[in-house]
């Protein structure tokens, strides 16, 4: 008779009792994005429905619907499809395809060149609705900065110029978390400058256009100039993660880079043409000059 209490490999129907061994999210070493999958997951700022974020091929960030649907609904234009974690402009072939999230996003103007999308474009109208109904997502006339009454002349997107490239950042510079994965699978909670004294400058600089001669809207604009740190720091603060990451190559990233590659024409509504400062109240003292 076999005891109970002796050690056995098998269950009590004689099977054989393995235990499955936990694997780790990795990286495949020919990936043309460190991002993993897992950490495309978002939703839209604007109107809070579900979005997944992937690379292009020209280094620009997309967003695009969580699902995929049937390309005989989706105008030739707005096909995408994402091939090794990278999306690409076009279809690939196939019965199904990706949609750009703009397209569809319910905050934005309905484009009219896609009728056919309107009933998709509805029903998450729907759920931004229900977002708003419910507390979750803050309406449009509330995401200010600052408290009521007081000016805040603190970009929300600011200008940050990394290895002689100017980028646009989605979120303060000093808000910028790092991206990449803890042992806990969870995001680094870390902030990218740290508590250290290696901080960037205010500067305005000449605004430039590569684009013809069409006009600008402004001859000088605000820079957060971070071209003063050696080149490892530059590195690493473009690559947006923490000191204690920044040498662990191994770790994935759980969010995709806050910098989008700036373009004047396209930007210009975050151009700005002085230097931030410091809340202000109407008729209160001048105010001074702060870090980002």
């Amino acid at each position: 008779m076999h005891s109970p209490s002796s050690p056995s490999a098998r269950r009590w129907d004689g099977s054989r009792a393995s235990t499955p061994q936990r694997r780790s999210l990795r990286i495949a070493p020919d990936s043309a994005s460190r991002l993993l999958r897992c950490g495309q997951n978002a939703s839209c700022r604007e109107c809070g429905n579900p979005v997944e974020w992937y690379p292009r091929t020209d280094d620009r960030l997309v967003q695009l619907h969580p699902y995929e649907l049937p390309v005989a609904g989706v105008p030739e234009f707005c096909r995408w499809h994402v091939s090794r974690g990278i999306a690409h402009p076009a279809g690939d072939g196939s019965s199904w395809c990706r949609l750009a999230h703009e397209v569809l996003c319910p905050a934005r103007p309905t484009p009219t060149a896609a009728p056919q999308l309107s009933g998709l474009r509805r029903s998450l109208a729907l759920c931004t609705r229900r977002l708003l109904d419910t507390g979750v997502l803050a309406p449009p006339a509330t995401r200010a900065d600052g408290p009521a009454g007081e000016a805040v002349c603190r970009p929300a997107r600011p200008v940050v110029q990394l290895l002689f490239v100017r980028y646009l950042a989605s979120r303060p510079v000093d808000e910028i978390q790092c991206v990449a994965q803890t042992r806990r699978r969870t995001r680094c909670t870390a902030e990218i400058l740290g508590s250290s004294g290696l901080h960037g400058v205010w500067t305005l600089v000449p605004v430039t256009a590569h684009h013809g001669q069409l006009a600008l809207p402004s001859d000088v604009m605000a820079v957060y100039s971070l071209s003063a740190l050696p080149y490892q720091e530059q590195l690493r603060c473009r690559t947006q993660r923490c000191r204690d990451h920044a040498a662990a190559s191994t770790a994935g990233d759980l969010a995709v880079a806050d910098w989008e590659p700036f373009d004047p024409l396209r930007h210009h509504e975050h151009i700005h043409t002085r230097l931030p400062t410091h809340g202000r109240r109407p008729g209160g003292p001048a105010p001074r000059r702060v870090r980002p």
